[in-house]
């Protein structure tokens, strides 16, 4: 399916379950969207390559570098000579994180997938928390920053709390997710979540977040919140106010594309109940087998 295309579903429904299950060599695959993070990078990829390496995992990390002006690209590529589990990805240009993120999630081969910042203002450890409720039966965990503020180790500045607040009355307002934070750059998903959403979503820049949270409602798959450690980091890329007004733009333009059917949800659906038929036959078996 091309990268992007919303419409992507005119492919056989149980051909692509099939090429999904074939796909998935991997317990876990961990993306880390990167602009122009050559100075964070290899901080974080070392830590992320110990901690799969601690809990023995078959894993891959793919960074997707969206366009980087900088040696993101070129550091990445080293780390990835000498590890074999990571993996470059690279945006056509400087597209947004949405993209890259989007981009990431139909690469991704792991059985579950998780995205984050770069900057790891969540310790990659918590990822430990999103799988476990992946594994506990959700089809989406998404990390908050909120839900127990005593974990937040470096607390962002006040006007950055209040205008989160408001967004997420706004986020009610617009399109009626009630989360306690949307927006925290740490989410898992099972990959057959991952490629639905990511079929789906158009959104490419910072509005992505509520856009795959809406479509995850939309689409009647179980969402978890789930309280990690975080802490703010003050090289953040993100203006509050400059890309507050482009988040309010991106929150109608999810709306507008519902309204006039830009997202194939009934086609959608049809995947999920494939995607979970076919997890639950390969649970059968596993059962069946381990029980033998």
């Amino acid at each position: 399916m091309k990268l992007g295309d919303a419409t992507g579903f005119a492919e056989p429904l149980k051909k692509r379950v099939t090429m999904a299950k074939e796909m998935s060599n991997y317990q876990y695959s961990i993306l880390i969207p990167a602009y122009n993070e050559e100075e964070r990078m290899g901080a974080s990829l070392g830590a992320v390559l110990a901690f799969v390496s601690r809990h023995g995992w078959k894993a891959e990390i793919l960074v997707i570098d969206d366009g980087s002006t900088d040696g993101t690209a070129e550091l990445v590529s080293r780390f990835a000579r000498q590890n074999p589990a990571v993996k470059l990805l690279k945006n056509p240009g400087n597209r947004g994180k949405g993209y890259s993120v989007r981009h990431g999630l139909q690469q991704a081969r792991g059985d579950l997938v998780l995205f984050t910042d770069a900057d790891f203002s969540t310790p990659i450890r918590e990822a430990d928390k999103l799988f476990s409720a992946l594994e506990a039966g959700a089809d989406v965990a998404i990390g908050s920053r909120w839900m127990e503020s005593r974990l937040q180790m470096q607390r962002q500045p006040l006007y950055r709390q209040v205008v989160g607040r408001m967004f997420n009355l706004v986020l009610w307002a617009i399109l009626r997710l009630n989360y306690k934070d949307t927006q925290c750059g740490f989410k898992a998903f099972r990959r057959s979540a991952a490629q639905v959403l990511s079929s789906l979503q158009l959104v490419e820049r910072w509005g992505f977040d509520a856009e795959l949270l809406f479509l995850a409602r939309k689409l009647r798959l179980h969402v978890t919140e789930v309280p990690v450690e975080w802490a703010h980091d003050h090289r953040s890329k993100i203006r509050v106010f400059r890309d507050g007004f482009r988040m309010l733009a991106d929150l109608l333009l999810i709306r507008w594309h519902q309204i006039w059917g830009k997202y194939k949800l009934r086609r959608a659906k049809l995947l999920v109940q494939l995607n979970q038929d076919r997890e639950g036959a390969l649970a059968r078996a596993a059962s069946h087998a381990a029980n033998s």
